[in-house]
């Protein structure tokens, strides 16, 4: 965590007002404890937990849990179906025949 670029995007986006609500099934306690003091940061239980109303899905990490999620039931959880991928984990061509604003970072 101490060098992840996880955290020097949370910081700047919750510095832009955003909120976040993050989920990692490995590295939660230590990315909490890292974040604690960082405003605008919760944790949730499990990925679906931390979808639920958002506005986008933001994927940093690439936990083998994250590479076939369900794509409907993401759809369902976000406001709008936008994905900003990090890790470049999925076919962009796919998920925008599947309707969602697909952005592989980097790619």
């Amino acid at each position: 965590m101490r060098e992840a670029p996880s955290r020097v995007i949370v910081e700047e986006l919750t510095r832009r007002g955003a909120e976040i609500v993050a989920f990692d099934p490995v590295a939660a306690h230590e990315a909490q404890r890292v974040m604690s003091g960082v405003n605008g940061v919760a944790f949730a239980d499990d990925m679906m937990q931390a979808l639920q109303g958002a506005d986008a899905l933001l994927i940093v990490t690439e936990w083998k849990m994250f590479r076939a999620p369900d794509f409907e039931a993401i759809r369902r959880s976000l406001k709008q179906p936008l994905i900003f991928d990090g890790r470049n984990m999925y076919d962009p061509a796919w998920l925008r025949e599947q309707g969602f604003d697909y952005h592989a970072i980097g790619r």
